[in-house]
């Protein structure tokens, strides 16, 4: 009977978050049918394509986002719980290294990335590159909060480091650098990332409300960055070519299921292989360390499959469905005699993709309960999504001129930085954990797409203007959420200011 009981809960459950999916998706949908029907007419097989993919995505997120509350996140806070209760650095930083390299391996987004750039270097040397980035970082990152040292201190060190790597860095590896760093944020390693801050923080007999997890992402986000430049250093490519995505051709429904067919054993594989290594990882502590109830092992393993058939289904919906309709979309815009219309297109289009990225949701939720409420989910949904409508629009419009990424890069991270010193210091983690939220599956997939369509569409040059996309995408919400962080702190000092008024006018009284 508990079983049944078990499986009926879950059901219920199913429903809730195919409907939440359903929900952030939509207005994407719903943005690029108004363009097919309007200035970017497409062909009846990709239009066909396009649906089908727009209904995996929603199931699949669905599924995953379930499979991320019952499963990643709950592996993620065992292990940072029991990592932290030896006690002992030698085994603390190797663990973290591994879990850092698993885990961004794993990563959907940057195997979308990794893909597009076969042609340049070999996928998994720059996969292999990056997992070491953001391993080595989070080392670093459970180290502060170890040593209690200041989060915006670390922020400014690595991203000067960052930027001072640029200068010998060639010009077609920059864009790629910073790229990086918010694709590999994404719906598998986020869950995870933020549940081992969780679990460090929930041990610490100095954390006062919890919120010492946060930060881990955001540093985990530089990792890759660094990583990267130094790849570009020793690989030294004069310039950058992308796989050329065939445009998808279905005359009747029965090639619409063959293509989908085709695509759907691919992305079972690369998922397993994917996720092996952390379920591998999460029985070598059920055996060596606390070892958690059958109940909750059995959960957490129904979880992971919850996790697998959800991240299949989303990746061959977004990768089959999404990928080629970005591109098309956007070489169709770059043709246009108006192409500038491009830059309020982005904007529509960022805003509402935030809503449609999985890691976001698992943020907020997580933000949401660690702070009490404090932080409502509606107002960092709003935040991010009002931050990555400008970043995209000013994507768009730097490929339309053709400005270099560093003229926007500099600036607003030196404004990011600064905030640093202004606003509460949980509202600085959440804030740098959020840009690489943000930039994840669907920006990978449809964004980037879209943005080196409209870049070849116009002439640029792929390597220095097509990338970047992501990189912005991940820059502007660390200057949204502090902004809603300093609203935050000036109400608090108001409220506190009228406090101590009505304090002081009832003892006059006495």
């Amino acid at each position: 009977m508990k079983k049944r009981a078990f499986f009926i809960n879950d059901k219920s459950i199913i429903f809730e978050k195919v409907k939440e999916a359903c929900v952030s998706v939509l207005p994407i949908a719903g943005i690029v049918l108004l363009l097919c029907f309007s200035i970017t007419p497409i062909d009846s097989g990709l239009f066909l394509a396009f649906l089908l993919g727009v209904f995996l995505v929603v199931i699949g997120m669905g599924l995953f986002t379930l499979g991320a509350d019952t499963a990643m996140t709950k592996i993620g806070e065992y292990v940072g719980v029991s990592v932290m209760k030896t006690k002992k650095i030698w085994i603390i930083m190797p663990i973290c290294f591994l879990v850092g390299v698993l885990i961004t391996i794993s990563e959907p987004d940057l195997q979308v990335l990794a893909g597009q750039l076969a042609n340049t270097i070999d996928p998994w040397v720059l996969i292999i590159t990056i997992g070491v980035g953001v391993g080595v970082f989070l080392v670093i990152a459970v180290l502060r909060v170890l040593l209690k040292i200041k989060l915006s201190y670390l922020l400014i060190i690595f991203y000067i480091t960052a930027f001072v790597l640029s200068f010998f860095v060639p010009k077609a590896f920059i864009p790629l650098a910073f790229d990086s760093g918010g694709v590999t944020t994404g719906p598998m390693s986020v869950p995870f990332i933020i549940a081992i801050g969780t679990g460090i923080a929930s041990i610490k007999s100095d954390s006062k409300d919890g919120t010492d997890g946060f930060g881990l992402t955001a540093l985990c986000s530089i990792g890759p960055i660094i990583a990267v430049m130094i790849l570009g250093i020793i690989f030294k490519p004069v310039s950058i070519e992308t796989t050329t995505e065939e445009m998808i051709v279905v005359s009747n429904s029965q090639d619409l299921i063959k293509l989908f067919g085709i695509a759907l054993p691919e992305y079972m594989k690369e998922v397993f292989i994917a996720l092996l290594p952390i379920v591998a990882f999460f029985f070598v502590f059920q055996i060596f360390g606390a070892k958690l109830t059958k109940q909750n092992v059995v959960r957490i393993l129904i979880g992971v499959l919850y996790t697998y058939v959800g991240l299949v289904l989303f990746l061959t919906g977004v990768n089959v469905g999404f990928l080629s309709v970005g591109s098309y979309i956007g070489g169709a815009i770059g043709a246009l005699s108006y192409n500038w219309i491009i830059v309020p297109i982005g904007m529509i289009i960022g805003f509402f993709v935030v809503a449609a990225e999985p890691a976001v949701h698992v943020l907020t939720k997580q933000v949401f309960e660690l702070t009490s409420g404090t932080i409502p989910k509606k107002a960092l949904s709003i935040s991010l999504m009002i931050g990555v409508s400008f970043s995209v629009g000013l994507a768009m419009l730097r490929i339309l001129l053709g400005i270099s990424i560093m003229y926007f890069l500099i600036p607003c991270y030196l404004i990011a930085l600064v905030l640093t010193f202004i606003v509460p210091e949980m509202f600085t983690a959440i804030a740098f954990d959020s840009g690489g939220v943000a930039s994840g599956a669907m920006t990978a997939s449809f964004l980037m797409p879209l943005a080196i369509g409209f870049c070849t569409a116009v002439g640029g040059n792929i390597a220095t203007d097509g990338f970047g996309v992501v990189a912005f995408v991940a820059m502007t919400p660390l200057i949204a959420i502090q902004i809603l962080g300093l609203v935050y702190k000036i109400k608090m000092n108001k409220i506190k200011k009228t406090e101590k008024v009505e304090t002081t006018s009832e003892e006059i009284i006495e």
